[in-house]
């Protein structure tokens, strides 16, 4: 497949290009492949569909799991025009895909206005010293929950 990387990341440049023109988003788009074939696609929607959580790469691992049924991607690689954000890298990783091709780094899309230093940096600071504050709150109950659902015999693990 490495012959085809190029391929791949023009299909996830050209779908960013329509949607950026379209007034969906930023340039961002996503391809996400498996054995030679592409299984999603995506671009980002966040001024669209008025959903923050609507990136390129979150899209496309979207379509490729309802089209196949399935929430792991394991041996799957997705090609993205800019570098993952935090959000879209920990969706990469929950989906289990095995690597990443970007075009754009993380430098170049804060030169454009997309600057993700500041939740990257929220990752390593401590709990009391980030911007959003967070706090337990019914924790036994919460924790109930939990252990009831590690028990459940029919349990999917993921």
């Amino acid at each position: 497949m490495s012959d085809r990387h190029e391929e791949f990341m023009h299909r996830a440049i050209a779908l960013a290009r329509a949607s950026m023109l379209a007034g969906n988003g930023g340039p961002f788009g996503a391809v996400i492949v498996r054995e030679g074939q592409i299984i999603g696609e995506g671009s980002n929607h966040v001024v669209k569909n008025h959903d923050p959580t609507a990136h390129g790469e979150v899209m496309a691992i979207r379509y490729a799991c309802t089209q196949l049924k399935t929430f792991s991607l394991v041996g799957s690689v997705i090609y993205t025009t800019g570098q993952p954000c935090p959000m879209c890298l920990g969706a990469i990783h929950w989906a289990r895909i095995s690597s990443i091709y970007y075009g754009f780094s993380i430098k170049d899309a804060a030169a454009i206005g997309f600057d993700d230093s500041l939740l990257f940096d929220q990752f390593t600071l401590p709990q009391e010293l980030r911007l959003i504050p967070s706090n337990e709150v019914c924790r036994d109950g919460a924790l109930q929950l939990a252990h009831d659902y590690a028990s459940m015999p029919n349990r999917i693990a993921y």
